[in-house]
């Protein structure tokens, strides 16, 4: 199964920006759907967005309006495009196979603070 390695994150001010990416071991033109999660200390993981192949999207409702993802097939690669950030959206974040999760990588910490 392919697995992912997620990059791209760091320490940003409320309201500003950053922009995570996902990198696959393999292909990833034939995954129907990958999606980026995020996990906060002492509480469960969390869903936080989705695109399929065909770039359909979905998003968690905290995110709505401020998250952008996208996959670029050619490049292997998933990416998560964050503005207007909360320090609520503090937390490690994931990508995975949005069906039948496969192993988990090690994420990237966003920490958002002033």
């Amino acid at each position: 199964q392919v697995q992912f390695v997620e990059s791209g994150g760091g320490l940003v001010q409320p309201g500003g920006s950053l922009k995570l990416s996902c990198t696959a071991s393999a292909s990833i033109a034939t995954i129907y759907a990958i999606g980026w999660y995020r996990q906060v200390p002492g509480k469960e993981r969390e869903w936080v967005a989705v695109i399929a192949n065909d770039g359909g999207s979905n998003y968690e409702l905290s995110v709505r309006g401020r998250f952008v993802v996208s996959r670029d097939n050619a490049l292997n690669t998933v990416y998560l495009q964050m503005n207007r950030l909360k320090p609520e959206d503090t937390a490690v974040y994931y990508c995975n196979h949005y069906y039948d999760n496969g192993p988990w990588g090690q994420g990237t910490q966003v920490t958002v603070s002033s």
